[in-house]
């Protein structure tokens, strides 16, 4: 028959606490969301075989612009719709703050072989008014796939297994 001396020292060696170790500090912070929500999403693209790719933000004309298609009239290119920057590039070329991540896409396709299939997260910048709805800062997520055989319904089952895993069922 087991005593009651025996439970309660059975009890105190369970909660003994070693006061001589070193504490153990305390997490601190957590990630921002919009960082989380490109984390998930960059972990959905890379379950379906992406490749993660980046790029700089700040932008030479040549790869934000021209190697686009986009004409030197477009309105993109005007003052108020770009952050140009005042001094050019070592070449003499001139700078700005990237308006979207497709810059990267071009980088990309420079350097690597089809078949290619990567996705672009990250920053890109606008000379907007701020409100409620713009920002001049904000982030932008665009994916690229060449193949031969690509067609819409690859399109179609990828944004539907993007969205089943970042929204769920």
């Amino acid at each position: 028959m087991p005593s009651i001396m025996n439970n309660k020292s059975e009890n105190n060696e369970k909660r003994w606490i070693d006061v001589t170790a070193p504490g153990a500090k305390p997490q601190r912070g957590h990630l921002h969301p919009l960082t989380r929500a490109i984390e998930r999403a960059a972990d959905i693209f890379q379950s379906m075989g992406f490749e993660i790719a980046e790029g700089p933000e700040m932008e030479t004309e040549y790869y934000n612009f021209d190697a686009l298609n986009m004409p030197k009239n477009h309105p993109a290119r005007q003052m108020q719709d770009t952050f140009w920057l005042g001094q050019p590039d070592k070449k003499g070329k001139k700078l700005l703050l990237r308006t979207h991540t497709s810059n990267v896409q071009i980088r990309y396709m420079e350097q690597h072989q089809l078949p290619i299939r990567i996705i672009a997260p990250g920053r890109v910048f606008r000379y907007e008014a701020t409100n409620a709805t713009h920002e001049t800062q904000f982030y932008q997520l665009e994916g690229l796939m060449v193949d031969k055989k690509t067609s819409l319904s690859n399109l179609k089952a990828i944004i539907e297994i993007f969205m089943r895993g970042f929204f769920g069922n």
